[in-house]
């Protein structure tokens, strides 16, 4: 198997777009970037389509590489084990059918099985991890890349298996075969050669080996992308930690909210952070407990069994230095529970015991206050979170019943220290000595919706039978989590069948009506929402929240405008004191400018600058193309709610507000076309631009000084280039446009090429190749 999977990514998407399948084929280039940086929400957004568009069109080879590529985003930039595994297991499958067998990406399928079985237990699967990887060497030629991705993985394997030195002996072996065939090494071989050479205690080798590794991938040519700087920056930064460096490892660890938010650098930060911690180096106080009990919970959810276990032992190992009892028992319970989901637990089940004994070791302190009284005493001073939830526990140690009041006081301490699943059992554990409390119901049910916890919802709902109206809003607030907007409305509409009164069912149903598309519906609620409110004026100081929010009023706007209603758009900006320049009539004004948050058809979204021409609305200044569904022209109703924050003082003249598009309501029905060459003088542009305008067009240049084009009479110079998209109105046909084009730059030295528009037009195209060829367009 030779065929380079670049050269066939390059010739398929060539093939798609010659095709027309221009969302297919964008999707074939950008999933691997996606999937590498960590791009999440734009890779699940192409995902699905990209997909199901491969299937309908019997593309297998395109499928194996859309879900090889989905797999290594959730195995390596999300950790998921158990959770990916069945997807692993069908794409393995997949990938070695008769169809698929020779796709150059079906041998990367073996890969995403191995790592998906290292995230569970590496170790526990070792024998059937080094089985199937030896399989598959043996018939991948080194010249591959797969073959350098393999042996990283056979590498990882024998070191999860205790066998650094042979680790580092396999990668040796493997590099020497690799540069035999032709080829260099890629830099996340540097990442596994440093991981062998830790374990073996050879930190110097280790930071040796990453500069090695990056001379090399930059004296070829290669740049750094931001993944390489961050794994490269938080390996060295254990490195150094590692020799009592502490300045440059420090200098170089990532900032946490970087591990946040890339958790394939979480357990590298982690080691580094803990040596630092032991050094006096870094601060060990409760935020960095909660980080790590946070990103802990997301292992455990993700059935990530062995990395999960491995990072709570390390947060308990912290806890105990700080000296938090309650919160180093909780993760040696949740070490305990790991190790009865691991095949192989020599080595760390002698550690979660120790954890433990340790643990409970600790000294219970002392109340200040009786135990009735300490909610109120921590109210009022205030301790750290950790020690408030010692305190807690030891009350409710020292009682013979648990009191809810101190239940749910050291629930909100677990919940701010990241430990959401003990706090879920704690809450359910009380709700069956106290099952009509409406405080441990309300956490409880916010606490499972968070969790994504399907199962933990139905349950908490069935218990609430007995107050119907409850129990349906628990489940209205779930189906809003999970997106499902038809449901919500009818759990809503449950709701108030019981609660006529009910304020923010109103919200949440006319929220999802809007999410659903149906503005009628959402403004029939919100009206109906200011019908059931309560006067502001009559109103007691601890009923205000029954009252008509302002939110409340540019919804109904929103709503209102969406339907046309300009009367109710008029009355509800009246009670906000809008002035409108019109009394009547639709509301079509220049207000300012502002950016309207649209998606494109990959999953993306951009920000479009827009003239807002009304509470609710604005037109689209920009000439777009066929990867939107907005143009030039197009009146569209917008969110009320900012999405970007204020300007600083001094940055107000250059910020404009962002909204997101809601719905489309006037098309202006512009059709684009591109133009490419070289850029006139500014006078003779904007004499060109003003021209198109006046004649009802539009133009928007999409390039910068950085284009530049080949200049076919002078050998190697170059002359500033111009890309554009025209907006031909609907007024015109391609071909008046095509003309009107063609006269208005015919005394231009240098022609101008719209090959796409030519040939709509009916016009020969033979001068817009020549021009494509000549300037290198």
């Amino acid at each position: 198997m030779t065929t380079d999977i670049w050269s066939w990514v390059h010739d398929t998407h060539r093939q798609l777009a010659e095709s027309g399948q221009h969302r297919l084929a964008d999707a074939l280039v950008e999933i691997a970037g996606h999937a590498v940086e960590g791009r999440n929400e734009q890779l699940d957004a192409m995902y699905r389509e990209a997909l199901a568009s491969a299937r309908a069109l019997g593309l297998p080879w395109v499928e194996v590489f859309l879900r090889h590529w989905r797999l290594q985003n959730l195995l390596n930039k999300r950790y998921q084990g158990e959770a990916a595994m069945s997807e692993a297991v069908s794409l393995l499958e997949f990938a070695h059918r008769e169809e698929t067998a020779s796709c150059p990406q079906s041998v990367c399928a073996v890969q995403d099985f191995t790592i998906c079985h290292a995230n569970i237990d590496g170790p526990g699967y070792v024998p059937e991890r080094l089985a199937v990887l030896e399989e598959t060497l043996e018939r991948v030629e080194p010249a591959r890349a797969c073959f350098d991705c393999l042996s990283r993985e056979y590498a990882d394997t024998l070191e999860d298996d205790g066998r650094p030195a042979d680790a580092l002996t396999h990668l040796d072996r493997a590099q020497t075969r690799i540069r035999a065939a032709g080829e260099q090494v890629s830099l996340s071989f540097a990442h596994s050669r440093a991981s062998a050479l830790h374990r073996l205690g050879r930190h110097q080798d280790a930071l040796d080996a990453y500069d090695t590794a990056e001379h090399a991938y930059v004296a070829a040519g290669n740049r750094l992308d931001d993944d390489d700087r961050r794994k490269l920056a938080v390996g060295r930064a254990l490195q150094f930690a590692a020799l009592g460096r502490t300045g440059p490892a420090l200098e170089l660890l990532p900032a946490a909210e970087e591990a946040d938010r890339y958790p394939d650098i979480r357990h590298r930060w982690t080691a580094a952070v803990e040596l630092l911690v032991a050094a006096g180096e870094f601060p060990n106080d409760a935020a960095l407990g909660a980080r790590l009990a946070g990103w802990a919970g997301e292992l455990d959810l993700a059935g990530s069994h062995r990395p999960c276990l491995v990072l709570a032992l390390a947060a308990g190992r912290l806890a105990l230095a700080r000296g938090a009892r309650e919160v180093a028992l909780i993760l040696a319970r949740t070490g305990e529970r790991k190790l009865g989901q691991l095949r192989r637990t020599d080595g760390v089940a002698e550690q979660v015991a120790a954890l433990r004994a340790a643990a409970e070791a600790l000294p219970h302190p002392e109340l200040p206050v009786p135990a009735d009284e300490l909610p109120q005493w921590l109210a009022e001073n205030r301790p750290e979170p950790e020690t408030g939830a010692d305190l807690l526990a030891a009350a409710l140690a020292a009682a013979d019943t648990p009191d809810t009041v101190l239940v749910l006081n050291l629930a909100g301490a677990l919940g701010t220290l990241g430990h959401a699943r003990a706090v879920t059992e704690l809450l359910w554990a009380q709700l069956e000595l106290d099952p009509g409390s409406d405080y441990l119901t309300g956490m409880l049910g916010e606490l499972l919706i968070d969790a994504e916890d399907g199962d933990g919802v139905d349950r908490l709902a069935d218990r609430l039978s007995a107050a119907p109206a409850d129990a349906h809003w628990l489940r209205a607030r779930w189906a809003a989590a999970q997106g499902r907007w038809a449901e919500v409305g009818e759990q809503c509409a449950a709701v108030l069948a019981h609660e006529p009164d009910a304020l923010n069912t109103r919200r949440l149903a006319a929220s999802a009506a809007t999410r659903r598309g149906d503005h009628a519906e959402a403004q029939r609620l919100y009206q109906d929402l200011l019908e059931h409110a309560l006067d502001p004026a009559e109103a007691g100081e601890d009923e205000q929240h029954r009252t008509v929010q302002t939110p409340d009023l540019w919804h109904l706007i929103t709503a209102a405008t969406a339907n046309r209603d300009w009367p109710a758009v008029r009355a509800a900006g009246a009670r906000l004191g809008i002035e409108f320049d019109q009394d009547s009539g639709p509301v079509d004004e220049e207000w300012q400018l502002i950016e309207i948050r649209a998606p494109r058809h990959n999953g993306t979204t951009v920000d479009l600058p827009a003239l807002r021409t009304g509470p609710a609305t604005a037109r689209v200044l920009p000439v777009l193309g066929d990867d939107h569904d907005l143009n030039h022209g197009d009146v569209v109703v917008f969110a009320p709610a900012l999405l970007n924050d204020h300007p600083e003082p001094g940055e107000e003249e250059s910020w404009h507000p962002v909204f997101e598009h809601l719905a489309l309501l006037d098309p202006a029905g512009f059709t684009t076309y591109w133009i490419d060459g070289c850029c006139p003088d500014d006078d003779t542009w904007y004499a060109l631009r003003g021209a198109l305008q006046e004649a009802g067009y539009a133009v928007w240049a999409y390039s910068g000084d950085q284009y530049r084009i080949t200049d076919p009479h002078h050998e190697g110079e170059t002359l500033p280039g111009v890309y554009a998209a025209l907006g031909v109105p609907p007024t015109a046909s391609a071909k008046e446009a095509d003309a009107l084009l063609t006269d208005l730059t015919a005394a231009w030295p240098h022609p101008l090429a719209w090959p796409a528009l030519a040939e709509a037009a009916g016009a020969d195209l033979t001068r817009h190749r020549e021009t494509i060829d000549a300037y290198d367009l």
